[in-house]
């Protein structure tokens, strides 16, 4: 063979030798990669982590329907949300807990699934079709919001399920977001109402919902009269941006007309006015005592029965009977009353119904049925009375 010959098909096979080289070397780094992200199923890696990409719709759709059984029945809770904002012709971001845009500035938002529902503030619900659109498509589900306001503000969710076939079974997934519409002129998410009334139940908390449209404004409570700021401790009341103030333990002393008062910049704005009605629950259900004024009443004679409840002072409690004499038609003759008591060295509220039965009748034997009712619950207390002849008159011994 001719040299020259000889030495090209050398440096043809060093050449191949290489390239096979350089190709499975080039594969390595793919290989672990997969492995690594077999080995750890639904483990979330830190921004900016190699292998991360910017999400991309359809990128993001391919991936979700690639996961494995085991990362679909053990979601990590650290799982990112579902909504995706679009900024613009192919520029997505992801939507954390909340979003801020300046009020008139368009929102669209898309949610990945093949079933897709969706949650709006309530203001947008009512207003029906117009700046508000919502579009489904096969892979995902897209919402738009033009014009809009900071009447806007509050939380958008999305409801998806990732499924196959007819959609009779999947994965469900959930997004939300609070999305605030900052207003230069509106600090408060305006309302309806200039008074709005709210009940101050002892055994829960209550909430005064005077939402913000800009997270940054500072935001205090107020009394209109006397005019005065009230405190907010974080624990007897907290304030939350999303939200308003919760009063988590009411007491009688709130009650009466409250305000919030938002500051940002040289802009101070009042809320909606809160008109706080302290209602005072009861810790439990009445446990109702019941007694006869006898046991046995002769025919003719008069009787009565009463119910008594104790309960903490302020209580409301509410009495209803059920007696033998309802079959014959008799008609009820009750009094009510409530006093002040002191009982093992605590003042008490002593509460009472009595059903009076005039002129007893052979129809008026049997049990007698006490309902107490107040606002956590009813008790029942029973007795019987019977009612005889005239009793027998002996005759005097001789």
């Amino acid at each position: 063979m001719d040299p020259r010959t000889l030495c090209i098909l050398s440096c043809c096979l060093l050449i191949c030798v290489i390239s096979a080289e350089i190709q499975e070397r080039g594969r390595a780094p793919k290989a672990q990669k997969k492995a690594v992200k077999a080995a750890s199923p639904g483990e979330m890696k830190p921004p900016g982590a190699p292998g991360r990409r910017k999400p991309k719709s359809d990128r993001r759709q391919k991936s979700l329907q690639m996961k494995t059984p085991v990362e679909a029945a053990a979601p990590s809770p650290q799982t990112p949300s579902i909504l995706t904002q679009v900024l613009g012709r192919g520029h997505f971001q992801k939507v954390g807990d909340s979003l801020s845009l300046r009020a008139g500035e368009p929102l669209e938002l898309r949610c990945p699934g093949k079933v897709v529902h969706w949650r709006v503030p309530v203001y947008l619900e009512e207003e029906g079709e117009g700046r508000l659109r919502i579009k489904h498509f096969s892979q995902h589900s897209r919402l738009q919001l033009v014009n809009s306001t900071g009447a806007d503000t509050g939380e958008y969710s999305c409801w998806a399920r990732d499924c196959r076939a007819a959609c009779t079974e999947g994965r469900d997934r959930q997004g939300r977001a609070f999305i605030f519409f900052t207003d230069p002129e509106e600090l408060f998410v305006p309302t309806e109402n200039y008074y709005e009334v709210v009940q101050l139940r002892s055994h829960q908390p209550a909430l005064l919902p005077c939402q913000v449209t800009n997270p940054l404004a500072q935001v205090t409570l107020h009394r209109e009269f006397p005019p005065e700021e009230v405190p907010v401790d974080g624990t007897d009341i907290s304030f939350d941006v999303k939200k308003g103030f919760t009063i988590h333990r009411p007491r009688a002393s709130l009650a009466g007309s409250l305000f919030c008062l938002a500051s940002l910049g040289g802009l101070r704005q009042i809320s909606t006015k809160y008109m706080l009605i302290y209602i005072n629950y009861p810790s439990s259900s009445p446990k109702p005592t019941i007694q006869a004024s006898a046991t046995s009443a002769l025919l003719g004679e008069n009787f009565n029965v009463t119910c008594t409840v104790l309960s903490e002072p302020e209580i409301v409690v509410d009495f209803s009977w059920e007696y033998p004499g309802q079959k014959m038609g008799r008609p009820p003759y009750v009094s009510k009353w409530t006093d002040v008591v002191r009982k093992e060295g605590q003042v008490q509220q002593e509460a009472g119904s009595t059903l009076y039965v005039e002129e007893a009748r052979a129809g008026d034997a049997g049990i007698y049925t006490c309902r107490a009712t107040n606002l956590q619950g009813t008790g029942t207390a029973t007795t019987h009375v019977h009612v005889t002849r005239s009793p027998r008159v002996s005759p005097a011994p001789s």
